[in-house]
């Protein structure tokens, strides 16, 4: 967040016109024969000072001020075999590997696939969708990028103790375990991508596919190095019934705590889990284009001392969403967002958990060519509690390049 955002913007924008004006492709590149592909997508965003920290990320960026430098690549190693990487950097920091996995069709004329490594996302249906130009808006679902005040490494040893760090989610610290300060974590984290073992099928007419994966982590903190022995189990099912129309629901499971927390509260890490359920549905026809995604998800954490914590803890999420063509070049798009959390018993008060918190933002997009759009979005978001600010009103705007 110490980035200059604004250099960053106003150097994105006359670079990526200035090449779109020297004909950079608008494809990915192919190479040997077509059996190797590369390209590449770039967004810069540029919004106001968040005093609420409601866009902060589990990468300790905004989301409302990130530039993004994605590059994938995909080698064919024939009709059974593929290999599939993407590199990430967020705001000229470390580039990290946010793919790498291998794709295997045992039959070539079936739908079904096994993919290891680093995999998309099982779970959920925005999760799919993360990159900036199939986002018709510049933020992020609450579920899938606002911090709760929970960590993997660190718990409360009371329940007057987590509902004292209502909406500090960016940065907070409990008496168990790890007492250093962190961020905590989402319902859904959309910045990292899974890793382990997943598996594709569906129907030849395209009615139903099913995904279904066994990976380290869990949806709130994916993981590539386990940090507690523990496999998360996801699912999917999608169903096409009619044209324009995906209804789909998710499950995951997966222990949550780290084996050095569990230790400490002499527990099982397998036994402090984190479930959740999703179901989501979209239409689209002519003009529009609706979506609707609903998340509830539970944490089993310890029970340390009195009063007790009210378990498991739970979130639900609801998000719904809309876009508008208004002509080829433009259209209007807007999304409504809640996020509630369960009741918790204190010493003094029963309240939520975390600070409940509902976001609006609504803007547009104008594609200045295929693969060039910029956005610009209005976004006001409310926390119902907590000791940082409850109203945050922000204006952003994004230029989005791909290949």
């Amino acid at each position: 967040m110490r980035t200059r955002p604004a250099a960053v913007l106003v150097a994105c924008l006359t670079g990526v016109c200035s090449a779109a004006a020297q004909s950079v492709p608008s494809e990915p590149v192919a190479l040997a024969g077509g059996r190797v592909t590369i390209g590449a997508d770039v967004s810069a965003s540029f919004g106001g000072d968040d005093p609420g920290f409601f866009n902060y990320t589990d990468y300790d960026h905004s989301a409302l001020r990130t530039l993004r430098i994605d590059v994938t690549g995909a080698v064919n190693a024939g009709d059974h075999v593929t290999f599939l990487a993407e590199l990430r950097t967020e705001n000229i920091g470390e580039v990290v590997p946010y793919a790498f996995y291998v794709r295997i069709r045992p039959w070539a004329d079936r739908y079904f696939d096994i993919q290891a490594g680093r995999v998309p996302p099982t779970f959920g249906a925005f999760a799919r969708r993360t990159y900036a130009n199939d986002n018709p808006l510049i933020g992020y679902p609450l579920a899938y990028q606002y911090l709760t005040t929970l960590r993997p490494d660190a718990v409360p040893a009371t329940a007057d103790e987590l509902l004292s760090k209502q909406g500090l989610g960016w940065r907070l610290r409990y008496s168990v375990g790890n007492t250093s300060a962190d961020r905590g974590v989402p319902l859904v984290s959309a910045f990292r991508w899974d890793t382990g073992v997943q598996a594709h099928a569906g129907a030849p007419n395209g009615l139903v596919n099913a995904t279904a994966s066994i990976t380290t982590g869990t949806l709130s903190n994916p993981l590539f190095n386990d940090d507690n022995n523990g496999r998360q189990v996801a699912g999917r099912v999608e169903l096409r019934p009619v044209t324009g129309l995906i209804v789909g629901t998710s499950v995951a499971r997966g222990p949550f705590l780290t084996d050095a927390l569990a230790r400490v509260v002499a527990g099982e890490s397998s036994s402090f889990t984190q479930t959740a359920w999703g179901a989501d549905v979209e239409y689209s026809r002519d003009h529009y284009l609706l979506r609707l995604e609903s998340i509830v998800s539970a944490w089993q954490l310890p029970a340390v001392g009195e009063p007790f914590l009210d378990l498991p803890l739970r979130a639900v999420s609801s998000s719904v969403e809309g876009r508008y063509k208004i002509s080829p070049s433009f259209y209007a798009a807007a999304r409504l967002d809640h996020l509630g959390f369960s009741d918790l018993v204190g010493s003094q008060t029963t309240a939520p958990w975390d600070a409940p918190v509902t976001r609006v933002e609504v803007g547009g997009g104008y594609s200045v060519l295929r693969n060039l759009l910029v956005k610009a979005t209005v976004q006001r978001d409310a926390r119902d509690g907590g000791r940082l600010q409850r109203r945050a009103n922000l204006v952003a705007t994004q230029v989005v390049y791909w290949f």
